[in-house]
């Protein structure tokens, strides 16, 4: 079984609050890994700060737990170093977009193969419920007592236009599509980017009067639609969920290693 193989059970049960989407998410992730038939020793998992940061710790694969929003420079040191291995790093709304939104979109204009989750729950649910990049506006938080004014980053659109070679959404509702988009993100060669929409009822369901958990997964069950999906047209306040990008670009580790190989060569030759 993919728990068995891939999973920190000595750490268990996990942290996260009752509810929360990050263990779903987690969940996923390993299904995925586990239908590629990886060997842990071939995978990768870089994390920053935050709620959705621990899940390298529960994964038994090599893992780095770094600094808060640096998660994709770190990972780029990996990958450029050990081009081979898989590379993957779990972000939440700061990691990724707040104070790692520079590396973010340097990682994405580079193509470096990188496959970097973003787990969008709109929230800073570590810290007590501030609100983030992604919260959007006329939410309520713990740092907005009378709602937000702030509008949030589309993740998709942002990745696309920084140069992303793969882009996804999914929801932590729609799990066995979820599984296959981060199948196919992890083996694509370029920078891959999968939004995944996660409940957090601690706080920003309690503050904005979502409901409990499975209230707010039934949001994400009505409130979304495939992409090209005709009901979008009709109702353009439905969220998009799917590949809405795939294709093929030079990658970052093998234009650098052509690179490298003309600098060997013009050492020789000087030699």
């Amino acid at each position: 079984m993919a728990i068995d193989k891939y999973l920190r059970e000595r750490f268990f049960p996990h942290m996260w609050c009752a509810g929360c989407g990050h263990g779903t998410v987690l969940n996923a992730l390993v299904r995925a890994i586990e239908t590629m038939g990886m060997s842990r020793n071939e995978i990768v998992m870089v994390s920053g700060i935050g709620c959705s940061s621990r899940i390298t710790g529960y994964v038994d694969v090599h893992t780095l737990h770094t600094l808060h929003g640096r998660a994709l420079a770190f990972a780029t040191g990996v990958k450029l170093s050990k081009p081979e291995l898989n590379v993957i790093v779990p972000m939440g709304d700061g990691d990724a977009l707040a104070i790692g939104g520079n590396h973010f979109i340097h990682a994405a204009r580079r193509n470096i193969a990188i496959t970097a989750l973003v787990m969008n729950n709109r929230i800073y649910g570590m810290t007590g419920g501030q609100y983030s990049p992604l919260s959007g506006c006329e939410v309520l938080a713990a740092t907005a007592p009378y709602t937000t004014i702030d509008p949030s980053f589309d993740v998709v659109a942002l990745s696309v236009a920084a140069g992303a070679t793969f882009v996804a959404r999914c929801t932590t509702y729609h799990v066995k599509e979820m599984i296959d988009i981060l199948r196919q993100a992890i083996l694509h060669e370029g920078f891959s980017v999968v939004e995944i929409l996660s409940q957090c009822p601690t706080y920003f369901g309690r503050s904005n009067k979502l409901g409990d958990a499975a209230e707010m997964l039934r949001g994400f069950k009505e409130d979304t639609v495939p992409v090209g999906s005709a009901a979008k047209q009709k109702n353009p306040e439905l969220i998009e969920r799917g590949i809405f990008v795939q294709k093929e670009k030079p990658e970052y580790c093998a234009a650098y290693e052509k690179i490298m190989q003309k600098a060997r060569s013009a050492a020789g030759e000087t030699i």
